[in-house]
């Protein structure tokens, strides 16, 4: 038996499962679209942390907990007579087969820019021709993740720099903007002038092809290891960290950063 028909028969094994689990178990029959909403925000966050500690066995885990909750979804649906797992799957498969004519029809593409272009002009051809562009922006992402999604939808419609250097004017001309409300000390107009900075900033890691998301994460990760060097080598020599002076734990600091790169942290 191949890999597909045993993929097909777990699944069908999972759907059997869920509907004992909806029809017998406590919990189970009690969940809805809205209790489950914050679990599959974390099951989604455990994946990625497992991803970005490239564990393996971790994205396997994490992936078969979010298919158990796609499947949740999907059985509340049926319950309420809105559509089914055989409509989720047949939606996607559609979809995917529409946005790419170039591996299932006869158009003929340059390379990925152009998938993602030719991407978005479909996506504004379906509902009667119109569809926002950033439409499909969900608003609960986390803002830079969400500030990197804007960018790359606008720029799938040509809304972008003519050449990627162009940006380092932008984001230099940000930082003094935000430098001049520091000064002057208006609240809401630094936070502003802050945002903007942060926003060309993932305006230019988009452009050179560095994930945000996952550069803060490396150097958030690389900060906890360096400062936990520190804690532990004051804890050794009988000091704390509340006694010792900035010049002091500088020293450490630059000690700390000699065993650089930080080790992954394991995934969920």
């Amino acid at each position: 038996m191949n890999d597909k028909k045993r993929s097909a028969e777990e699944l069908e094994k999972l759907l059997d499962i869920m509907d004992k689990l909806r029809a017998t178990c406590p919990w189970d029959m009690k969940q809805t679209n809205e209790s489950l909403r914050k679990l599959t925000i974390e099951e989604t966050y455990e994946l990625a942390d497992a991803v970005s500690s490239r564990n393996d066995e971790g994205i396997r885990n994490e992936l078969g907990d979010l298919m158990l909750h796609i499947v949740f979804y999907a059985k509340i649906g049926s319950e309420k007579n809105l559509f089914t797992m055989t409509d989720v799957l047949k939606g996607i498969n559609e979809k995917l087969v529409y946005r790419h004519p170039h591996v299932f029809g006869d158009v003929t593409v340059s390379g990925a820019s152009e998938v993602e272009k030719n991407w978005e002009h479909l996506k504004i051809k379906e509902n009667n021709g119109y569809k926002p562009v950033l439409s499909g922006v969900p608003s609960s992402l986390p803002a830079i993740v969400k500030a990197n999604r804007i960018q790359e939808k606008v720029r799938g419609v040509g809304f972008d720099w003519e050449k990627r250097e162009q940006i380092w004017d932008k984001v230099l001309e940000e930082i003094r903007e935000l430098k001049k409300e520091v000064d002057d000390n208006d609240r809401e107009k630094k936070e502003s002038e802050l945002g903007d900075v942060m926003f060309s900033l993932i305006n230019a890691s988009r452009l050179y092809d560095i994930d945000p998301e996952a550069a803060l994460e490396k150097t958030n990760r690389k900060f906890i290891k360096r400062f936990n060097y520190l804690e532990n080598e004051t804890m050794k020599k009988g000091v704390s960290l509340h006694g010792m002076s900035l010049d002091e734990m500088n020293v450490i600091w630059e000690e700390a950063k000699k065993f650089d790169p930080p080790a992954p942290l394991k995934g969920g």
